[in-house]
């Protein structure tokens, strides 16, 4: 596959915008399997994990995911390479800072990714824009019978799928959703929306997943057991009660602002657009937090003179690899921020 011109667009969840989508970013189910006669990845040999690696990347490319679909070889991939899968979330930080044989499968609109060999044999993610967890999981329902055709995965009838991890036995089903709440953290509510969702035994985290910060005001959360309750269950809970929940918070929270500090926030997201038009030296975790600004001024009708969708380009466009793939050179730090710059200023008009 082409890695610079996988760089240069947005993946097909990026350009759904929909009901919730001032709020939800986007919407993810994921599968965890092991093979059944195999010991866990930190239990094989070398041969073992090559012997898994090159059976799965065997059924994987052999039509289980459909037409087109792309397997990386993380082990010979190139890091920039890996941190492009990184950043478009075809793969963890973990998959692409891992040793041994392992790989990616996913399909060319980027809805659908297997990692081979991260921390169990297969993760399998499926995702979407906006709130659409039934139709995330419907598909990977779909992909876990299609794998099943080929592959027989470690199952207790006692306690359901076997996976390296204990809190992802059972259904091995992680639901979770990637939010945009940058009113809850204006008025000082994050926190406590943050501990309600923990009290729930509900996982938060960073944009990239675990092990990672919230920033431009991202925030995901995941259920963070998987024993007890069923698929439809876990699913319906988010679908249902957990996510709207958290959106109506927000929207409150966004609606208290306009009422009570509009002139400070409009001021607050007039000054982002300001220094996104004019920056001549930025880094990719200051675009993130303007971003989280321009967002919320384009939901509450503060601007208008920007699309969601190059928000969403400009978000991705000028992340580190993004950023040296699409320009096809390697930069330094400071490189990068003019470079990064400059982009921006393009992306949005102003030469």
């Amino acid at each position: 596959m082409n890695f610079a011109d996988l760089s240069q667009h947005l993946a097909q969840w990026q350009k759904s915008p929909g009901q919730f989508s001032d709020v939800v970013i986007s919407s993810r189910v994921r599968l965890a399997r092991n093979l059944a006669g195999m010991s866990f990845l930190s239990r094989c040999s070398d041969r073992q994990v090559r012997e898994i690696s090159e059976r799965l990347r065997t059924v994987l490319t052999g039509g289980a995911l459909g037409e087109g679909a792309f397997y990386v070889d993380i082990a010979e991939a190139d890091p920039l390479e890996s941190q492009l899968l990184v950043e478009r979330h075809l793969i963890s930080r973990q998959h692409a800072e891992g040793n041994g044989p392992r790989g990616v499968a996913f399909t060319p609109d980027e809805t659908v990714a297997v990692m081979v060999n991260e921390e169990d044999h297969l993760r399998m993610q499926v995702l979407a824009g906006d709130l659409q967890l039934e139709k995330c999981y419907e598909r990977i329902c779909q992909l876990d019978e299609k794998l099943e055709e080929h592959l027989t995965f470690a199952f207790s009838s006692r306690f359901g799928y076997l996976t390296a991890c204990p809190t992802n036995v059972g259904t091995a089903l992680r639901v979770s959703v990637m939010l945009h709440l940058p009113a809850l953290k204006m008025t000082g509510q994050i926190e406590k929306v943050l501990r309600s969702a923990r009290d729930m035994h509900l996982a938060v985290r960073g944009l990239y997943g675990e092990g990672t910060e919230a920033i431009g005001d991202l925030f995901q959360v995941s259920n963070q057991t998987t024993l007890g309750k069923s698929e439809e269950q876990i699913v319906s809970d988010f679908r249902e009660q957990i996510v709207p929940g958290i959106i109506d918070y927000e929207r409150s929270a966004r609606a208290a602002l306009l009422e009570n500090r509009r002139a400070a926030l409009e001021d607050r997201v007039c000054r982002a657009q300001a220094v996104m038009k004019s920056a001549r030296l930025i880094s990719s975790e200051e675009v993130l937090y303007l971003i989280s600004q321009l967002r919320l001024g384009l939901s509450l009708n503060i601007i208008s003179d920007i699309t969601v969708e190059t928000l969403n380009k400009l978000s991705l466009l000028t992340q580190p690899a993004h950023l040296q793939m699409h320009l096809g050179r390697s930069m330094s730090p400071s490189e990068r921020g003019e470079a990064r710059a400059e982009l921006i200023r393009e992306k949005l008009g102003e030469k």
